[in-house]
């Protein structure tokens, strides 16, 4: 077995840019219904105003009131190509030590906390996407057990990065979400942007760039972030030759 990796580390990975598809999704979709059929392999996503229908989905496992269970164990079986995705986080599960990968369930009560059903299939449902590289999730409620899937579709597709979107997303998920390691997470979500990261002042400070975005972090003594600054970077404009020439006649 190589080196464990505890499960927060891969949530820490996950979390912002899971936030951040999470809200594009739920944006496109608006008020909606769901059905899925598994033995077609079509996942339809029912609006007022359009409807999204994926033929490329996978499914990770259910969740109720009682327990969160992998597709993989679950006894009314499935096709392979649905449950790949939940067989490839279990592998990872069993090389790294991770062991809510690869149990076939799990309450969902951990000790005095007792999450909601969508809150274990949402924080299992981000662990699979680090493992699998697919960052849409769908986590929909059917006879009052919650179905998680990671989903694929060309409208699920962010957008490039924006000022706008990316302090909306760090400001609210790093209010909102279980991260343990602020720097990670922040770092992680950035970098997988497609922004240009580097740490400086012994880490205190964490500086980013690209897509025409710039700005920085600054995380207090306890490593959790204190400020947040993110702007937009205005490319120097070069005026014509000809607007150059009568600009410097007319000085």
């Amino acid at each position: 077995m190589s080196e464990p990796v505890p499960l927060t580390r891969l949530l820490d990975d996950a979390g912002l840019l899971s936030l951040e598809h999470r809200l594009h999704v739920e944006e496109l979709l608006g008020s909606h219904r769901w059905q899925a059929d598994m033995e077609e392999g079509r996942l339809e996503f029912i609006g007022a105003e359009q409807t999204f229908v994926c033929t490329k989905f996978h499914l990770l496992g259910t969740a109720d009131s009682e327990s969160w269970l992998w597709a993989w164990a679950n006894p009314w079986g499935f096709p392979k190509s649905l449950i790949a995705v939940a067989r490839m986080v279990r592998e990872f599960g069993f090389r790294y030590g991770v062991a809510e990968l690869c149990a076939a369930e799990m309450p969902v009560a951990l000790g005095r906390a007792k999450p909601e059903p969508h809150q274990v299939a949402e924080l299992l449902a981000d662990a699979a996407k680090v493992i699998s590289g697919h960052w849409s999730s769908y986590c929909g409620v059917t006879d009052g057990t919650c179905v998680a899937f990671l989903v694929e579709h060309p409208a699920f597709e962010l957008p490039p990065p924006s000022a706008s979107v990316l302090a909306r997303v760090l400001a609210h998920g790093i209010n909102a979400l279980p991260l343990i390691d602020h720097r990670r997470a922040t770092q992680s979500y950035l970098s997988r942007r497609g922004l240009v990261t580097a740490f400086l002042e012994d880490q205190r400070l964490l500086e980013f760039n690209g897509s025409g975005v710039a700005g920085t972090i600054e995380f207090d003594d306890d490593g959790c972030v204190a400020n947040l600054d993110v702007g937009v970077v205005m490319d120097r404009i070069e005026l014509p030759t000809a607007t150059k020439a009568q600009s410097a006649n007319s000085l």
